[in-house]
């Protein structure tokens, strides 16, 4: 397996027969241009996980791939007929991949800021590594993940919760997403407290190279 950052939440994840891009927003624009997709799989509507300006693109470019999103998401976006509203707890297949989405509903920004759904996403491959992607929310913590892929910084997230969510998850590895909006000493500060408070080792990747797990 080989995932790439491609900034903020954008995740490229290649196995042996699946090339999956998940959440493509407007914080970067690395993963402009792709093709060879076999999915796009997006787990909000907000645009930092899907840009509604330039995803249309993509997809063109992509006319094979397997378009799956948090069920609100095509009500806001303008997406193809092929794409599937995927559900908590519904799954897919993308080639030798299992994509299976828990949780269901957008971590609390506000009171006063109506929640949107949000569906953490499980993938998992035989002989591969399981890899949790959360989307914008930390209440879901499924078994048997080996790779947690973890928000930086949000409006709607705490150091303590996060350090707890990383707890949860209990992965032996994992990478900082969600850090469009944090500065080299806001990661710095950040990876010191989920080394020293948890047992994650976590990998940098804002090269975007692609990152193999061990």
């Amino acid at each position: 397996m080989r995932i790439t950052h491609l900034g903020h939440s954008c995740v490229l994840v290649e196995t042996g027969t699946a090339r999956v891009l998940i959440d493509p927003g407007n914080f970067t624009d690395a993963w402009r241009g792709l093709t060879g997709l076999d999915a796009v799989l997006v787990t909000h509507q907000h645009p930092d996980h899907i840009d509604p300006e330039h995803v249309g693109s993509l997809l063109d470019a992509n006319p094979a791939a397997i378009v799956a999103v948090e069920p609100s998401v095509p009500d806001i976006v303008a997406l193809p007929e092929r794409t599937i509203r995927l559900a908590a707890e519904a799954t897919l297949r993308v080639g030798d991949l299992k994509v299976k989405a828990v949780g269901g509903t957008h971590a609390l920004i506000h009171p006063d800021i109506p929640r949107v759904g949000n569906v953490g996403l499980v993938l998992a491959a035989p002989g591969e590594p399981v890899v949790f992607h959360p989307g914008d929310a930390l209440d879901a913590a499924p078994s048997g993940i080996d790779v947690v892929l973890v928000p930086a910084q949000a409006p709607w997230s705490a150091t303590r919760e996060v350090v707890e969510f990383v707890r949860a998850v209990g992965a032996t590895q994992g990478f900082l997403i969600h850090d469009g909006l944090v500065n080299h000493r806001g990661r710095a500060l950040v990876t010191t407290h989920l080394t020293n408070l948890t047992s994650t080792r976590l990998a940098d990747v804002r090269d975007t190279r692609p990152w193999c797990p061990a």
